[in-house]
């Protein structure tokens, strides 16, 4: 019998040393990724910047031969686009073997005529043929060229409770416990500031200033110098009736 006490004494020692393992494992696991949950929702959600696509379609007919001005306005905006944020060639997506193939052509070469009249190179520009999957299909125009984006996200991951729960938790406590942010925290805000800044290339580093004004610099210091007030006036009226605006 003492043998039978002795051996159930060791089973149990030996379990309660696998359980403090198994819960100083866990203890360990947490603080691992405790040190990977930044608590800077800059760092949570970083913008990065790629390498995206900008491109417009233009679809002419079988029946005609040139663009509209609708066309010829969004081509000269691409140009315009391109020498300032362009990051590669412009390349021209033109359809084959489609009915409006020979207007395409036709198209494409007042759109060569164009861009080089809005400062484009010819030697940056790239005609290229595609096919589309029905031949019968009227294949639009494309007018493409590579440029850096900004993109952040994605948003709406959860990872843990916002509330006192212990499960699931990247940390040992609860957010709600040590007043931290959540972790999808500052992520919309992020993703808007990626979707709506024009150069990507302000995000990385400030701008040149650009030069003053001569000849407002001017005008100041001529009315400094007469004992002037060098401030703006700008004339007000009185006599504006909001029942008055047509």
């Amino acid at each position: 019998m003492q043998n039978v006490s002795g051996q159930n004494s060791d089973k149990r020692t030996l379990l309660c040393v696998l359980a403090f393992t198994l819960l100083a494992g866990g203890c360990n696991t947490d603080r691992t990724i405790t040190g990977s949950f930044p608590r800077d929702y800059r760092e949570r959600h970083p913008i990065s910047l790629t390498e995206g696509e900008q491109s417009i379609q233009l679809l002419v007919g079988s029946g005609r031969g040139g663009l509209t001005a609708d066309q010829r306005a969004q081509v000269s905006a691409m140009a315009s686009s391109w020498r300032r944020i362009g990051n590669g060639r412009l390349i021209i997506d033109v359809p084959t073997g489609t009915p409006n193939e020979r207007a395409a052509k036709q198209a494409v070469r007042e759109m060569h005529s164009l861009l080089r009249a809005s400062g484009v190179p010819p030697q940056a520009i790239t005609a290229r043929t595609y096919r589309p999957p029905n031949a019968d299909d009227f294949g639009p125009i494309r007018l493409s060229y590579a440029r850096i984006i900004a993109t952040a996200g994605p948003c709406g991951e959860w990872p843990e409770d916002l509330g006192a729960s212990f499960y699931p938790s990247l940390t040992i406590t609860p957010p709600s416990a040590d007043n931290r942010p959540h972790w999808n925290f500052g992520c919309s805000a992020q993703r808007n500031l990626a979707a709506a800044v024009v150069n990507p290339e302000d995000l990385v580093q400030p701008r040149a200033e650009t030069p003053p004004l001569a000849s407002r610099r001017q005008q100041v210091i001529d009315k400094y110098r007469q004992g002037q007030d060098p401030s703006s006036v700008y004339a007000k009226s009185t006599d504006a009736k909001v029942s008055d605006v047509k």
